[in-house]
């Protein structure tokens, strides 16, 4: 058997910690990371677009488990059904292009996002709320949202741009 892609979980905010111990050990590892521009110039220049997440590219049967499991800072493969996730080359490939294409264009932007539409904070004390896109402010990553509270007041927030994320509604 030849050596597949394969996703390792991290212990929490230790996914460069691991990355660099994976390099360390010479494994042939994708951590896919969006350069941003933080409002705070002494923030983190980069974010792991899959925080807990790296891609492993090994032989298993070689390897094995337990070797991945006692790294430092690794909480070992992820398993579906007993059985290690596997990821297609061709996804490793079409995230290798878009994570690219991101940073090449400057970051993450909500272009397109259209005031009244339904976002989702992701990170930050708010994280996991809906709220609505309001506006884009200019000259800065950031936007204003109005997040719903009780009796439908809604509240306005200005959050960095990497914070909401669209809701796709079916």
């Amino acid at each position: 058997m030849s050596a597949q892609w394969y996703l390792l979980r991290s212990k929490p905010n230790k996914d460069e910690a691991l990355w660099r111990e994976l390099l360390a050990r010479s494994y042939d590892v994708f951590y896919p990371q969006l350069h941003v521009r933080p409002v705070n110039p002494r923030s983190r220049k980069v974010r792991p677009y899959f925080p807990g997440y790296l891609f492993i590219n090994i032989d298993l049967p070689v390897v094995g488990f337990s070797a991945l499991a006692w790294i430092p800072h690794s909480h070992g493969l992820v398993f579906f059904d007993k059985e290690p996730a596997l990821v297609p080359d061709a996804l490793i490939a079409d995230l290798r292009r878009h994570i690219e294409a991101v940073n090449a264009a400057g970051g993450e932007r909500p272009d397109g996002m259209k005031q009244g539409e339904a976002v989702l904070i992701q990170t930050g004390p708010f994280t996991g709320y809906e709220a609505i896109f309001d506006a884009r402010l200019a000259g800065s990553e950031r936007v204003r949202v109005l997040l719903k509270l009780l009796n439908n007041y809604q509240v306005p927030l200005e959050l960095p741009t990497i914070q909401i994320k669209r809701i796709r509604r079916r």
